[in-house]
């Protein structure tokens, strides 16, 4: 690994894009359920999906369970794979309610509740990290497809590097801090759309001083 570290890329980042107060939603509720119709797929089609619920008053574990598979599949339908992700959310908010609720949830402790969302059918590390760290406000480090392209860049580790290498990695540096856990995902997410592409654009880069790629 290189000299910088985790604390100095939020620090360039920071200074580059501002503070991000990510994850855009009106509930805790729709954080969880953003956090499964974003895989594979851009934000703003997320947030056409989370649209056709809300205006069609399903925006809740009740609308939700109590859509049939297809009309739940048709309303999510521009997050794309909107067949698999009905089956995905139906089976998370079955257990949201099936354990209580968000309420009773939140009283769990983090390793308890983030081994719990991954016996969940269709919910994986990213996912479930997802919800801990942004429904729940928990300190762990989300790793995505952006994070895993700049740190290869950035000589830390192979992009193909073993998830929870990378996510304790980061949660090692950075400490029990879920505020700058979340700011730095955030960061690295408009970062890798700006200028971390597959194709870098190194021009105005915050990290090119520090990076394998545009340094």
């Amino acid at each position: 690994m290189g000299t910088a570290d985790a604390s100095e890329v939020l620090r360039r980042l920071g200074g580059a894009y501002g503070p991000m107060h990510w994850w855009p939603a009106d509930s805790v509720f729709e954080v969880v359920v953003g956090a499964v119709l974003t895989q594979n797929t851009r934000w703003q089609n997320v947030e056409r999906a989370i649209a056709n619920l809300r205006e069609a008053g399903r925006l809740d574990p009740d609308g939700i369970l109590a859509l049939p598979e297809s009309e739940l599949a048709a309303l999510i339908r521009p997050s794309g794979y909107f067949n698999v992700k009905a089956r995905r959310l139906a089976s998370l908010v079955r257990f949201i309610r099936g354990s209580g609720g968000l309420e009773t949830l939140a009283g769990w402790d983090t390793p308890r509740l983030r081994t719990a969302l991954l016996e969940v059918h269709g919910i994986g590390p990213e996912t479930a990290d997802d919800i801990l760290l942004y429904a729940f406000g928990r300190p762990v480090f989300v790793v995505d497809a952006y994070t895993r392209r700049l740190f290869a860049r950035l000589g830390w580790f192979a992009e193909r590097a073993p998830y929870e290498e990378l996510r304790l990695h980061v949660e090692a540096e950075l400490g029990a801090d879920a505020g700058a856990l979340n700011e730095l995902h955030a960061l690295i997410v408009e970062h890798g759309k700006r200028h971390c592409r597959p194709r870098p654009s190194c021009n105005g880069c915050a990290l090119r001083e520090i990076c394998t790629v545009g340094g």
